[in-house]
This record gives C-alpha cells, sequence and structure tokens, in this order.
C-alpha cells in the first residue's frame, strides 16, 4: 500500500523516467526514418558499424575495378582497331609483292610504282604504330609491355591483371624499308614471305589482345554482381525498416502522450493532502 507523502512523488518520478525513455526512442526513430539509416554512427551499433563500413569500403572498391577494367577493355579495343588496319595494309603489300614477283609481265615502270605504293604503305603501318595510345601511352611501339591493371578490391596480385600488346612496327615485323622491298623481281619474292609472316605476327597479336579483352569481360560480369551483393549486404545492416520503424514510431507517439498526461496527474497528487488537512 502506497502512502500519501509530499516530499517524493514517486508516481511522478517513475512517470517521468517512463516518458523520458519514450522521447529517447522517438528522437531515435525521428532520426532513422529522417535519413533513411538505422545505423548512422558507431554508438547506434558499433559492431554492425564495423561490419558497414567494411562492406562499403568492398563495394567501392568492385566499383572503380569495375571502371578500371572497362577502361582495360577501352584500351584493348584501341590496340585492336589499330591492329586491324596494319592488317589490312599488310594484306595490300602482300599483293603488291606478288604483283613484283611476276616478272613475265612487269616492266621497270611497274615495279617502280609498286615499290612506290610499298613504301608508303611501311610508313604508314610505322604510323599508326607510333601515334596509337590510350591516353599518354603508346599502345603498338612495343613499350607497352608488362602493365599492370588493378581489376580487384584489394592489394593481391590474383586481383591484378597484366597486359601486354606487342609491337607492330615494321621493324618489328620484319617488314621494314630498310629490309624489304618490291622494286626488283627478287626482291619481291623476298617480300612475299616477310610479308606474310608479318601477317600471321599481327593475327597472333590482335588474337592475344582479344582473349585479354574476353577475359575483361568476364572479370567486369563477375565484378558486377559481387558489388551488387555487397551493396545488398550494406543495405540490409544500414538501412532502416521503414514498416518496422514507422510502427514502433506510432506506438512511441501514443505512449508519449499518455506518459504526459499520466505525468500531469501524478504530478496533482500531493495535492490531495490538502483535502485531509481541510
Amino acid at each position: 500500500m502506497s502512502s500519501l507523502v509530499v516530499n517524493t512523488n514517486q508516481s511522478a518520478i517513475n512517470a517521468f523516467n517512463n516518458l523520458n525513455s519514450t522521447d529517447g526512442a522517438m528522437s531515435k526513430a525521428i532520426s532513422e526514418l529522417s535519413s533513411g539509416l538505422a545505423i548512422q554512427t558507431a554508438a547506434d551499433n558499433p559492431a554492425g558499424y564495423v561490419v558497414a563500413e567494411g562492406l562499403e569500403s568492398q563495394a567501392n572498391g568492385f566499383t572503380q575495378a569495375i571502371s578500371n577494367a572497362q577502361s582495360g577493355v577501352s584500351l584493348i579495343q584501341t590496340a585492336s582497331g589499330a591492329l586491324n588496319q596494319i592488317t589490312s595494309i599488310l594484306q595490300t603489300m602482300n599483293q603488291l609483292a606478288l604483283s613484283s614477283a611476276n616478272g613475265a609481265t612487269n616492266d621497270t615502270p611497274s615495279l617502280n610504282a609498286n615499290e612506290q605504293e610499298f613504301v608508303a604503305l611501311q610508313n604508314q603501318i610505322d604510323q599508326i604504330a607510333n601515334t596509337t595510345s590510350y591516353g599518354t601511352k603508346v599502345l603498338l611501339d612495343g613499350s607497352f609491355s608488362n602493365q599492370s591493371l588493378q581489376v580487384g578490391a584489394f592489394d593481391s596480385s590474383s586481383q591484378q591483371l597484366v597486359l601486354t600488346v606487342g609491337a607492330a612496327t615494321t621493324g618489328a615485323l620484319g617488314v621494314a624499308s630498310t629490309s624489304v622491298g618490291v622494286a626488283t623481281q627478287a626482291s619481291a619474292q623476298a617480300a612475299i614471305s616477310a610479308v606474310q609472316a608479318a601477317i600471321s605476327n599481327v593475327a597472333s597479336v590482335e588474337a592475344n589482345v582479344g582473349a585479354t579483352q574476353n577475359q575483361l569481360s568476364v572479370v567486369v560480369a563477375n565484378l558486377t554482381v559481387g558489388q551488387q551483393n555487397l551493396q545488398a549486404a550494406y543495405s540490409g545492416l544500414v538501412d532502416v525498416n521503414f514498416a518496422q520503424e514507422t510502427t514502433q514510431f506510432t506506438t512511441d507517439q501514443i505512449l508519449l502522450q499518455s506518459g504526459v498526461a499520466m505525468l500531469s496527474q501524478a504530478q496533482q497528487t500531493p495535492s490531495l493532502v490538502l483535502k485531509l488537512l481541510g
């Protein structure tokens, strides 16, 4: 049985404590509903905060790795396009060599004409090989070798892809103007073998970069799925459940209103002593 006292209003104290607790819950619910986040600071959930930061870091790493891989694909496509042009030029050079090798029907003017076109094509190959670039990196002059491409979220050799694009200059292909020509039947016959070998070499370079492009496409697809899963895990950990939180918010609103009413009533209890004194 409770006593009717004036100095200590226990009912009011209990009502105040309950009201203070409800107000705290209301503030938390408002913060979560307004931000959409169940974990905003480490104080909300220390362990969850650590896990969430790790997931976000990895997801961001995957995002950048996807961008890196896509840049690698663009680089390879640039090299591949130039190699296709070089192959086309070599095919024309092969025709010129075969034409000049036909000594029975060629005279000096026709041989000279073939030679002039042959030299122009050699120069064109070197121009393409020495100027094809991605950013500041020249791709086909032989300098683009063992270039590392970061295709993962962590510092690991398994998450790095090494790119090499073979040289496609006339010197590297063995069809330089200093060694191959079609000005005579004899030189044209030698040029046939050299040019056809160069076509085979360029095809090998193209096959290598094509395989690398396919590899990067697989990497992008895998990273995209991984990124989506990481973002889903992060969302499940830090994003607020609006259905659940709005339900709790409504409950807290009712409790807050009733708590204010009960605190008001409890504060009036000591005044009953006046009736006893009367």
